[in-house]
C-alpha cells in the first residue's frame, strides 16, 4: 500500500535520507525551514519551522500513516557553564514542539499507521556534558511510552535512540581526522555513525515489518549502549 509519510524537519541529515529511502514507494510531505538539498526528491514540501508555526493541516491528506520528528538539537557543556535558558531551548525544540505537531495531527493519524521519534544514547547511559540534552531526549522516550499505550493499537509510537551521527548538527564534534578517529574509538564498532544507519531503521518502523512492534527505544548505536569493550 502506498502511505503517506509526514516528515518534519526531513530537508538535511537523517530525515533527508528517510526520504530518499522512501519518496519512490509512498507519498511524502516534508515541512521543514528550508527546500535546499531536496531537489532529487520527490515530495510535497510545506514551508514550515517548528519552532514558531503551526503545522497547516489543509495541505495534508485526510490519512497519515507514517509520522518522523526530526528537529534536535546537541548542546554538549559541563553542567555550570549551562543557563537555565539553554535547557528551555533545548526542551522546547526537542520536545514540547514534538508535542505540539503531535496533537496537531493525531486527527489524521491513520488504522496502523507509526509514529517514530529521536533520543539519544545518553538518556539510558549517562554522559557528562549532556544534562541539558539527554534531559529533553529523556522526555521524548517517557512520552512515546505513555503515547504509544494510550493509541493501541490503532497506532504505533517508537523511538530510535543514536549514538554520535555525521549529521550536520555533530559537525563541530568530527570537524577533523582526530577527532573522527576518537569518536570511532569508543563504539565497540569502532566507527561513528552515518545517516543512512538511523534511516534505514526508521524506514523499518514506518513499515509494516515492524507491526508488533510499539513503545519501544531502539538503539542503533555501535553497541554503545550494551557493549563495554575496555
Amino acid at each position: 500500500m502506498k502511505k503517506n509519510i509526514l516528515l518534519i524537519g526531513g530537508s538535511h541529515g537523517i530525515g533527508k535520507s528517510i526520504a530518499q529511502l522512501l519518496h519512490e514507494i509512498h507519498t511524502i510531505f516534508i515541512a521543514s525551514r528550508t527546500q535546499e538539498g531536496l531537489e532529487n526528491v520527490q515530495c510535497q514540501y510545506i514551508p514550515f519551522d517548528v519552532t514558531r508555526d503551526s503545522l497547516d493541516l489543509s495541505i495534508l491528506p485526510e490519512e497519515i500513516h507514517g509520522f518522523v520528528y526530526c528537529p534536535g538539537s546537541i548542546n554538549l557543556k559541563p553542567f555550570k557553564m549551562m543557563g537555565l535558558e539553554t535547557f528551555e531551548a533545548d526542551m522546547n525544540l526537542n520536545f514540547l514542539r514534538l508535542v505540539k505537531v503531535v496533537k496537531e495531527i493525531m486527527p489524521k493519524m491513520a488504522q496502523g499507521s507509526s509514529m517514530v521519534f529521536f533520543s539519544t544514547v545518553a538518556v539510558g547511559k549517562g554522559m557528562p556534558f549532556h544534562t541539558s540534552v539527554a534531559s529533553s531526549k529523556g522526555a521524548i522516550e517517557g512520552f512515546a511510552k505513555s503515547l504509544a499505550a494510550e493509541y493501541a493499537p490503532k497506532l504505533r509510537v517508537n523511538v530510535i535512540a543514536p549514538s554520535l551521527v555525521d549529521t550536520p548538527l555533530a559537525s563541530k564534534l568530527l570537524n577533523n581526522e582526530r577527532k573522527k578517529e576518537n569518536m570511532a574509538e569508543r563504539h565497540p564498532l569502532k566507527r561513528t555513525g552515518q545517516v543512512e544507519d538511523i534511516a534505514h531503521m526508521a524506514v523499518f518502523l514506518l513499515s509494516d515489518k515492524s507491526s508488533w512492534m510499539t513503545g519501544q527505544v531502539v538503539g542503533v548505536d555501535g553497541g554503545m549502549s550494551t557493549l563495554n569493550i575496555s
